[in-house]
């Protein structure tokens, strides 16, 4: 689903196990000695949607409202530590692995409203005793959790204006911020390692294809509004990437409605759909049974690839995942 942000909610102290403090600036991590027993490693802080965030030891409570930190989490082989979860996990995002491992965890529920926002209690939350919550929902923010001392890290892409300027170095960056968080470095530096390998082979695949424009639209099925992403998102540096000129490329925002006049006067040569979860071909559809849609050329040529959300936002290494789908399916032109 288009997820268009609102301003972060400064979070303030709360609780031995998580202190939370206005901040600024970018990500750094602050450690210190701790009692005799204790890993070395913590405390740690960490930067997150404009508060710290602290640590006294490792989470191993963690209840999970998205499915945007399970890449990492499998990457740094925490998963385990997801006691609960919330939301929709389409098995096509995972390996068996990861699949089988997220089968193993309790689901407390997958209701969304009709924007396919997650509809859940904050009672049914807390009663789960977490020491970590992942993901924000539109009634369980980091105010909301701040005030029964439980911490809340929300992607970077997700929260407050989100990223000015996103690209894969925030993938790494978050990567690296979760090996701290769950005191695994060592397999963060590995897995950041892994995927500017894959990044590098795209890139250099991508250099011996054609010049060609493209648009990142999240459809409304049934009918309605019709979304773009721009330059504040990842679908910007992932066409990049792959290739590829945004045709909104000059749009300082992050996702923006568009109407089916403005693409056609654009009138990229692919179109790539986002959805969240739901039939592919309906999703296609939603654009090409568009009276009008046959002047575009990608749906005149059959350029249109659905892709689920997370394949391309926020920045995860699923973004990795959903670049090397759009090689596979368009690459091969030159």
């Amino acid at each position: 689903m288009p997820v268009i942000t609102r301003p972060a909610i400064a979070a303030t102290a709360a609780g031995a196990l998580l202190l939370l403090s206005a901040c600024g600036g970018s990500s750094e991590t602050n450690t210190s000695d701790v009692a005799a027993g204790g890993s070395s490693n913590y405390p740690v802080t960490v930067e997150n949607c404009g508060a710290d965030v602290t640590f006294t030891t490792e989470p191993e409570r963690v209840v999970l409202l998205k499915s945007a930190s399970v890449p990492y989490l499998q990457a740094l082989g925490v998963l385990g530590d997801v006691t609960a979860r919330a939301g929709q996990y389409p098995e096509a995002y995972y390996d068996d692995a990861t699949n089988a491992a997220l089968a193993k965890i309790p689901l407390l529920t997958d209701k969304t409203d009709t924007s396919g926002h997650l509809q859940i209690s904050k009672e049914i939350v807390i009663s789960q005793e977490p020491d970590l919550v992942l993901g924000e929902t539109d009634n369980l923010n980091r105010e909301t959790l701040d005030a029964v001392s439980i911490p809340l890290m929300e992607e970077p892409g997700l929260c407050g204006e989100g990223l000015s300027d996103p690209g894969f170095d925030d993938i790494y960056s978050q990567m690296e911020t979760y090996g701290k968080v769950f005191d695994r470095q060592s397999e963060a530096d590995q897995a950041v390692a892994a995927l500017k390998e894959r990044l590098a082979s795209v890139e250099k695949s991508a250099a011996g294809t054609e010049p060609r424009t493209a648009a990142v639209l999240y459809p409304t099925v049934g009918g309605g509004v019709t979304y773009a992403y721009g330059t504040r998102s990842m679908a910007q540096p992932q066409l990049e990437a792959a290739g590829f000129t945004n045709v909104f490329g000059d749009v300082d925002e992050r996702v923006f409605e568009v109407t089916l006049e403005k693409l056609i006067g654009l009138n990229p040569d692919v179109l790539i759909l986002l959805y969240s979860d739901g039939d592919p071909e309906a999703v296609t559809k939603s654009i090409t049974d568009l009276p009008g849609a046959e002047k575009l050329t990608a749906v005149a040529n059959g350029d249109v690839m659905p892709q689920l959300f997370n394949f391309t936002e926020p920045p995860s290494p699923l973004a990795i995942d959903g670049l090397e789908a759009i090689m596979e399916r368009f690459g091969s032109q030159s």
